[in-house]
């Protein structure tokens, strides 16, 4: 049985005992996008989480990753469809309790508030490197200091934050490409080899990568596009939602795809053998196909895309945040401080809670958590599809929202696929994230379910009530 949705009250006073309780509408499709484009950010992960697959998949990186694009745009469907149809800043979790229930919603926004805190301190982290050619620093340091960097930036307003990362996003671009022009221009293998599985193995001998092994790495290749979901979270932050949504996760899915895809089969083709290939050295390789000018160059432009990244993700999370309070997940005292918004229209409690726990995260070992992350990922995916196969029932099915083709063939196979994909991953990882999304069931079973009358209340802003549909590409 699902919830109804309750809309949200109109915004209170801006008082001194009061702040609104309403995020303002200030950026369009061309902004959400570079906002959206920036969480992806293409360059960051191309050379901070890419290089991970490298050392695992060598030859078959290219082809997880096409593979996991192909998914993500079934997923797509289902964001573009839920995210008209409930544009809330709670994103998914608004989403999935609307369709498919509270409990279902809840253990989907503790999955996205896993992936949230662990995702900006892990690519954060990376900075330090890519400063190398000019300073030499402390990884930790270094991350924390983006962070913090990045928390600040998340207090401006929206629309000045549209611009500042649409600058960085060019220059990341521009990595990518100037990457890909080199890759393919010191080709040393055939395309063919995009297709073969092979690996360089801890004792210089060839490998063969599995079919296991590339379902196993699904889970990594689908969070590498992950960051097309932040369109949905900045939904109540959108003109016309209701349109615009839709046109933002697709418009991002496409390009982020093709500014990682590109550039990683470039990679493929132009290391100089198996062994280099799955070091995932990337700008060891740039330098090597230029000079140590080019690849400098590049380096900077990848440490201003994980700046760039951290201050989207710091926007996006903080949002989450904020919906969470404004929909009563927490005790009172809580819910009025992370709902609270300061002079430029943000969340400013909310944007230091997400914000300043990921600078002290940049100290701790993380290694292990990219697959906790990728698992929570796949799981959160899982839930939004199945919300999705619920969208079209009772007075849902007459809503104005855009709808996905082949509905419910598209989330119904989507289902299937990360159901196995889960089976794939390590034990490990499952048993973390199987343990915290535990002990959040405990929270709603103890707290939540017996206040369902004054607690989880997930609402969407009055003002997103519109009775004009959306582009609808095919009838449902």
């Amino acid at each position: 049985m699902t919830d109804t949705l309750r809309l949200a009250a109109p915004p209170l006073p801006d008082t001194a005992g009061s702040s609104p309780r309403t995020l303002k509408r200030s950026i369009g499709v061309v902004g959400g996008t570079l906002l959206t484009l920036s969480c992806v950010t293409p360059a960051s992960t191309l050379f901070v989480v890419v290089p991970d697959l490298l050392g695992s998949l060598g030859t078959a990186t290219a082809l997880t990753i096409a593979i996991g694009s192909l998914l993500c745009v079934a997923v797509a469907f289902c964001y573009s469809e839920l995210g008209t149809l409930v544009p809330s800043a709670g994103g998914e979790y608004a989403m999935v309790s609307t369709l498919a229930g509270r409990l279902a919603g809840w253990l989907v926004f503790v999955l996205s508030l896993l992936v949230v805190m662990i995702v900006p301190p892990v690519i954060a982290l990376g900075t330090a490197d890519y400063l190398a050619p000019l300073v030499h620093l402390d990884p930790a340091m270094t991350g924390a200091g983006v962070m913090l960097l990045a928390t600040l930036a998340g207090l401006l307003d929206l629309r000045a934050n549209a611009w500042i990362t649409g600058i960085f996003l060019v220059l990341e671009v521009i990595a990518a490409a100037v990457v890909a022009v080199l890759g393919f221009a010191h080709g040393h293998r055939g395309p063919g080899s995009l297709l073969s599985m092979e690996v360089a193995g801890a004792d210089g001998h060839t490998d063969t990568v599995t079919a296991m092994m590339v379902v196993s790495g699904l889970a990594i290749a689908l969070f590498i596009t992950q960051g097309f979901s932040t369109a949905v979270y900045l939904s109540e932050e959108l003109e016309n939602p209701r349109r615009n949504v839709a046109r933002t996760v697709l418009a991002t899915l496409a390009i982020s795809t093709v500014i990682i895809l590109v550039p990683v089969a470039a990679i493929t083709l132009g290391a100089s053998d198996l062994s280099e290939l799955t070091g995932g050295d990337i700008s060891a390789m740039v330098t090597a196909w230029s000079d140590s000018a080019v690849g400098t160059f590049v380096s900077l432009c990848v440490a201003l895309a994980i700046i760039n990244a951290g201050i989207v993700m710091v926007i996006q999370n903080s949002r989450v945040l904020f919906a969470s309070a404004r929909d009563k997940a927490w005790p009172e005292p809580v819910n009025r401080l992370f709902a609270k918004l300061g002079r430029f229209g943000s969340p400013w409690v909310s944007t230091l809670a997400v914000g300043v726990p990921g600078a002290i995260l940049c100290f701790v070992n993380l290694d292990t958590l990219y697959g906790v992350t990728g698992v929570s990922v796949t799981g959160m995916y899982l839930l939004v599809a199945v919300a999705a196969l619920l969208s079209r029932r009772g007075r849902h099915r007459h809503s104005a929202a855009w709808r996905m083709p082949l509905w419910p063939a598209v989330p119904a196979l989507l289902i299937v696929v990360l159901g196995y994909v889960l089976t794939q991953q390590e034990t490990s990882y499952l048993a973390w994230t199987g343990g915290i999304t535990a002990v959040a069931t405990l929270y709603w079973a103890l707290y939540l379910r017996p206040r369902r009358a004054t607690r989880w209340l997930v609402s969407i802003p009055d003002d997103a009530r519109d009775d004009t549909p959306g582009p609808q590409p095919h009838s449902a």
